[in-house]
């Protein structure tokens, strides 16, 4: 499991619910303070904070603070570029500096969707977090822009809960139940000038950046863009194979397997992972039966399913939505 680098930022922010001290909050994690952690772990700490604020607006309000209180440099960096595009492109390019979240934009018909994928999730996305991360991107087009770009839609992988909240904030309808977290704009916004570009700094940071980046620091790329791959090839019902996955990355299947090899996995590995975290997110966000979920991540069988979700979790997957329904306390 990588080790996170900017986790210890976000217990100053979880900090700020006024509630617990970074201490407690690991404490009440189950988390040990070590400066970095595991996304496992860092979810575990969000999660935490969600059950100590009783107020359903702090993660937008952590978002919409982001910027000013330096949380995140791909954000800080993204703030300086010329437009909204390369501000999206570099959100994206040096977010797995810090932790192996990927942003990934796609633009189809007249929208540019802007998906958040947290590439080593066995567990769902703290709520709190998922609130923060929008909201920040929705902070960094407003400010950006002068308010010119806004979202179109917000595309939440929950059930529904905070609607009317949700949408003062936005501006925006409310999807959910969707396969991944995403905030939906119009195409055009892509080439809106942002009033905060400054070429000067940007160029320097980005060197710096990018050595940093050479030097191989960070998430591995080939990775991220293998699971992202995977995850869309499934959601095509198109069975995620080698070849076909190398063939949306422009690779060959040969060379795919290498550099996994090389990177100590394997494709098996991956679209296990994958598939493990989508099946997690069908079972608590939809009520899609174990049968459908199968056929929606590509198993020849639902037995095939049910023996690998036993091997994942240690139960069965009817057990496992049972028990994350279940009231707790």
């Amino acid at each position: 499991m990588s080790v996170l680098q900017t986790f210890t930022l976000s217990l100053n922010v979880l900090a700020r619910t006024g509630l617990s001290s970074p201490e407690n909050l690991c404490e009440r994690a189950g988390v040990t303070p070590s400066g970095s952690f595991s996304t496992d772990e860092f979810f575990r700490l969000w999660a935490a904070a969600e059950e100590l604020t009783h107020d359903r607006a702090a993660g937008l309000r952590f978002g919409a603070a982001g910027i000013d209180g330096g949380y995140g440099v791909a954000s800080l960096v993204a703030l300086h570029a010329p437009d909204f595009r390369d501000a999206l492109s570099a959100l994206a390019r040096y977010k797995r500096l810090t932790c192996p979240e990927r942003v990934e934009l796609e633009v189809a018909r007249d929208e540019a969707i802007v998906r958040y994928r947290w590439l080593q999730a066995t567990r769902e996305v703290p709520r709190l977090l998922v609130d923060t991360t929008t909201a920040a991107l929705r902070e960094l087009a407003w400010r950006g822009t002068a308010g010119r770009v806004q979202p179109i839609r917000l595309e939440l992988a929950r059930r529904p809960m905070d609607q009317e909240l949700l949408q003062s904030h936005f501006g925006c309808p409310i999807v959910f139940g969707t396969l991944h977290d995403a905030l939906v704009f119009e195409r055009s916004a892509l080439d809106v000038p942002f009033v905060t570009a400054d070429g000067g700094a940007f160029s320097r940071v980005i060197t710096g950046l990018e050595d940093r980046l050479g030097s191989g620091e960070g998430y591995p790329a080939l990775v991220g863009e293998v699971r992202v791959a995977i995850a869309r090839q499934l959601s095509e019902g198109r069975r995620a194979s080698l070849s076909g996955v190398a063939r949306r990355i422009a690779a060959s299947a040969r060379t795919l397997q290498r550099r996994l090899e090389e990177s100590g996995t394997s494709f098996q590995e991956q679209l296990a992972i994958v598939r493990r975290a989508t099946s997690i997110r069908l079972l608590a966000n939809t009520d899609l039966d174990p049968i459908a979920i199968s056929m929606l991540l590509g198993f020849d069988e639902p037995n095939s399913f049910a023996r690998a979700f036993r091997a994942w979790e240690r139960t069965t997957p009817l057990r496992w939505r049972e028990r994350q329904n279940r009231p707790q306390g």
